[in-house]
């Protein structure tokens, strides 16, 4: 198993403190935001792992090469569009290998990685949080409908009708590199990772669930969001 983490936003909501440091790297609690998810990955056995970097990708090289050598880098030169692009630039490295994918901007406890790892499924899985409650997980959050199967019904920001969020971790299988071309094909560079779930949720390939109620996790968009995270974290 092989981990992506998504590096390559500009964290346009966090100015002014993301005009000089971009944004994974802003510390809570004493660490860079993107080493909760590597640490994440590497605690559930993720070993080799790759970040997509894009919008001042040299300073992440540097600041995470520095700490953690053996990481490889994508970088996305599409990096304002959606972040299903930055999926699509793994596929080499993934090959055709299931694989994890987490936000570098997410502080997340080990366990959702090792929960998601534990699930018996072998198709795509996203881990959501059925008990969010949180600000700074419920402002803009990714809201998902699941079926009594447990699979994704639907997916959106906008549902008004929604069972759990979306924490950001996923698993996925080679399948989702044939959608993200598929929908960039007709939709330009603005595809993001909730078009591809709806997306195989139409063809009866839906993504199931792993439900992560409990375990730590948070989103940070804005300034709102930072102070609050450092405030429980810190």
């Amino acid at each position: 198993m092989k981990g992506l983490i998504l590096a390559a936003g500009d964290g346009g909501r966090l100015r002014p403190l993301t005009l000089e440091t971009p944004k994974v790297l802003l510390e809570v609690a004493g660490d860079p935001l993107i080493h909760y998810p590597i640490k994440a990955l590497r605690f559930a056995g993720v070993t080799e792992i790759a970040v997509v970097v894009g919008h001042n990708a040299p300073k992440v090289e540097e600041a995470v090469g520095n700490v953690y050598p053996d990481i490889k880098f994508l970088y996305n030169e599409n990096f304002l569009g959606g972040n299903a692009l930055s999926i699509g630039l793994a596929r080499d490295f993934v090959a055709d290998d299931p694989f994890v994918v987490c936000m570098g901007d997410h502080p997340i406890s080990p366990k959702i990685v090792a929960g998601l790892l534990s699930d018996p499924g072998d198709g795509n899985i996203l881990c959501v949080d059925p008990d969010a409650s949180l600000p700074a997980q419920l402002n803009d959050a990714t809201r998902v409908l699941v079926d009594d199967g447990g699979y994704i019904d639907s997916i959106g920001k906008d549902l008004e009708t929604w069972s759990a969020i979306d924490t950001g971790v996923f698993k996925m299988t080679k399948e989702v590199f044939s959608v993200i071309d598929l929908l960039t094909n007709s939709l330009g560079t603005e595809v993001g990772i909730s078009d591809v779930v709806r997306y195989l949720g139409t063809i009866g390939r839906p993504f199931s669930i792993c439900d992560v109620g409990g375990a730590f996790w948070s989103d940070v968009d804005t300034l709102d969001d930072y102070v609050a995270i450092q405030s429980i974290l810190g």
